[in-house]
């Protein structure tokens, strides 16, 4: 589906099946109610297709006068993995919104930020999505509200502003219009004592199951800063940069979802917080699917079998993982490790969440870009690198985050003296999130590469991956996975 119109019986054989796997990926509109569901919505009397339309997005449906299922809470499904996988400018633009730039820089901030002009982004939104850029971003301050007025004892005044309504009228308007109630009869219709304590916000991350959360909390243990992020168990705990202040989040696996626990200076920044999380743990992914691609190669099949809910763990910051990617070149994880939390130690950003373990940020690029990084212990190379690519942040002509475009942002970091393709690939695939970078010359694939009996040859490598399209960065994390297999056997 990804990329493709909606097909009509596609769809209709989703919801008659109750197929949860095609929740987030659209929207079902019923016309006899009045109202919007998603796929799996478990609601006794399935619709009949003559009374059924199908949009990509809820903003679409809301556009066309329909309002949220109070039983199955479309709102609350995971997102399109689509948005993931697309490049082009609707897919980064979606990216963009979703991380709250039109609440906080307006649709002319997004425009500018996407190189287009306004009227265009809104034709092009508009004519394939079924809503403008506005329309999107109102869809999603209408979740944002639900979770706060469910979620918190925050004054509705509060709340508005939080979710970034601009007036207390647009809040209930909007509120009345998405969920068919005020403010407060949706704060008694939904109240969750036990997700409430003073200055704490706990929510639900939805996903697409497998997930494989041994595997994703390892990945993130070994890469834990000390200051910044920790794995306790099962859960797995870090400071995060927002917008308008720091956050401290603790994430952990909890029946079907992901246990998000929040403290933030600033309750304004709830969509980023929970957008930066969504894109570390990869919670948008639709692992099938990519089960599915994969396990067409016999060679790999009986890899993905092993672990078919791996995930491609993204980053909170493209900045943080820029710098520790370039410090990680040519030495050990836990090499990388320290040398990172020297500069954490030496320039981050004390926060004023108190916290026994989490204390910092990690530096901002203008903070890196003016540090002295004598004392850091790398050769001086290795700095002029650190350097030339904070400033290259800092100064506004790269950007990486998941706005910004991968094959662009690819070629402007292989022009940063002393980042090579291996780099530049690992940069795009974890900062930006790309789905579909290969990194053939990695020393971890030519080994899974041997053994598989694909060969180590890099060009042979890539030849053979590309019937891997579109989940290229997710083969890549299979073959990695393979490595650490091996070695669970030997020991």
């Amino acid at each position: 589906m990804v990329g493709s119109p909606l097909d009509f019986e596609r769809c209709y054989r989703a919801v008659e099946s109750r197929d949860a796997r095609f929740d987030g990926w659209f929207i079902t509109a019923v016309r006899t109610t009045g109202i919007y569901c998603r796929p799996s919505c478990p609601t006794p009397v399935r619709p009949k297709r003559e009374n059924v339309s199908f949009y990509p997005t809820a903003a679409a449906a809301q556009l066309a006068g329909y309002r949220a299922c109070k039983r199955c809470r479309p709102d609350a499904s995971p997102g399109s993995p689509e948005w993931n996988v697309r490049g082009d400018l609707v897919g980064r633009a979606m990216r963009l919104i979703a991380d709250g730039t039109v609440d906080r820089d307006g649709v002319a901030g997004l425009a500018r930020r996407l190189a287009v002009s306004e009227r265009h982004l809104h034709r092009l939104l508009l004519g394939e999505l079924g809503a403008g850029p506005l329309a999107i971003a109102r869809a999603q301050r209408a979740q944002t509200a639900r979770v706060l007025i469910e979620t918190t004892d925050l004054p509705f005044t509060d709340v508005a502003f939080a979710a970034g309504f601009e007036s207390i009228r647009q809040f209930n308007d909007t509120v009345r219009e998405v969920f068919a109630l005020t403010p407060t009869a949706l704060r008694t219709a939904g109240r969750r004592r036990a997700d409430i304590a003073h200055g704490v916000l706990t929510l639900r991350l939805p996903y697409r199951p497998p997930l494989d959360w041994s595997a994703l909390s390892a990945w993130l243990r070994v890469r834990a800063l000390p200051g910044v992020a920790e794995v306790n168990g099962r859960i797995y705990r870090r400071t995060l940069r927002l917008p308008r202040g720091a956050g401290v989040v603790a994430l952990e696996p909890v029946d079907t979802h992901i246990q998000c626990t929040l403290r933030l200076e600033s309750m304004a920044d709830l969509t980023s917080a929970v957008r930066q999380c969504r894109r570390l743990l990869d919670l948008d992914a639709d692992p099938l699917s990519v089960v599915e691609v994969l396990s067409k190669d016999r060679r790999l099949s009986s890899v993905v079998k092993k672990h078919p809910g791996l995930r491609a763990p993204g980053a909170v910051d493209g900045t943080e993982l820029a710098i520790q990617a370039v410090l990680g070149q040519q030495v050990s994880l836990a090499a990388a490790r320290t040398l990172a939390s020297r500069l954490v130690t030496a320039h981050g950003d004390v926060i004023k969440i108190a916290d026994p373990a989490l204390t910092h940020l990690f530096p901002h690029a203008a903070a890196i870009a003016e540090a002295d990084l004598a004392r850091l212990g790398v050769p001086a190379t290795r700095r002029a690198t650190v350097r030339g690519l904070a400033r290259a942040v800092a100064g506004g002509t790269l950007a990486l985050d998941p706005g910004a475009d991968r094959n662009e942002t690819y070629q402007q970091l292989l022009q940063v003296p002393g980042i090579g393709e291996w780099t530049a690939g690992y940069i795009v695939m974890r900062a930006l999130g790309d789905p579909d970078t290969f990194l053939a010359s990695d020393l971890g694939i030519k080994k899974a590469g041997v053994r598989l009996g694909i060969g180590s040859n890099p060009r042979a490598i890539s030849e053979h991956a590309a019937a891997w399209r579109p989940w290229r960065s997710y083969a890549t994390h299979q073959l990695w996975a393979t490595l650490s297999d091996s070695q669970k056997e030997v020991s």
